[in-house]
């Protein structure tokens, strides 16, 4: 009953071991599904290799705006195949990350652009990395013609009678307001454990004020772990924490904020 939209078992990080001990929770948690994310070309595999060997897990392939200094153009190529592959549900994630700046904003901009195209060629749903740099990202979205009428002329309208363009704003961090303009582009947003922590005030604000059926769920694990784990490694099942505090937030139970989260995201990323 609950769909993870964001997650990573092909982290780097574990070792065989230990990446079975995750699928093993994962199977034995409340989770339905989960989206395994990329980060560079060999993590989109990974994740695709995880999609085809278990019926709960999906993949996103992409290349995270920290690699963006590594990509050629002959990953584009491999990237558009592994994107029509079974089970590869959305282009992600990708985006910009002016915190740390481990490759050329400029760089960053380039590959974003190209990844945006892509989606857009092959119509698929697209998952967003945005670390302060939300006028640049909003910019390229807009010029790039994600939120325009040929894209969400694609999908149907959402139950709000808004259009959808199938962008979905991971790990949302911005400000109530700049989630609104989304929301009315027809983008989704995509919240993580900050929001239980005691000093997210501006993130409980955007849960409050924006409809639950704009909203999913989300781990990025094995970072951002909520409370009541936080400073251990996330993990998937750990959404349930996320689950329960929107649904403290908006006042209806958890069960059926989790049903809600989990129908977003199966009509998000078309399962």
């Amino acid at each position: 009953m609950l769909f993870d939209s964001h997650t990573h078992i092909n982290n780097e990080t574990y070792n065989a071991r230990q990446r079975e001990e995750l699928i093993r929770a994962i199977e034995d948690s409340h989770l339905s599904y989960v989206m395994d994310i990329g980060f560079d070309l060999e993590s989109s595999y990974e994740a695709y290799k995880h999609a085809s060997e278990h019926s709960w897990c999906y993949a996103a392939a992409g290349f995270h705006p920290h690699y963006a200094d590594k990509i050629a153009e002959e990953d584009m190529v491999l990237l558009k195949g592994l994107a029509e592959k079974p089970k590869v549900q959305a282009i992600g994630e990708i985006g910009l990350d002016y915190y740390r700046n481990l490759s050329d904003p400029e760089i960053q901009r380039y590959w974003f652009r190209r990844q945006l195209q892509l989606a857009l060629e092959l119509s698929m749903p697209v998952v967003i990395h945005d670390r302060e740099a939300n006028n640049d990202v909003m910019k390229i979205l807009k010029e790039e013609g994600v939120f325009g009428k040929s894209r969400t002329d694609q999908f149907p309208r959402q139950k709000d009678g808004l259009p959808d363009a199938r962008l979905l704003m991971h790990c949302y961090s911005g400000s109530p307001e700049m989630a609104k303009q989304y929301i009315k582009l027809g983008a989704t947003i995509s919240i993580a454990g900050p929001v239980t922590y005691k000093n997210a005030r501006k993130l409980i604000d955007v849960v409050f004020d924006t409809p639950i059926e704009h909203l999913l769920v989300e781990t990025d694990a094995p970072y951002l772990t909520p409370e009541p784990f936080r400073g251990r490694p996330n993990q998937a099942p750990y959404v349930e924490y996320t689950v329960r505090k929107i649904a403290e937030i908006k006042g209806i139970s958890y069960e059926e904020t989790a049903r809600i989260t989990l129908e977003n995201a199966k009509r998000f990323f078309n399962i």
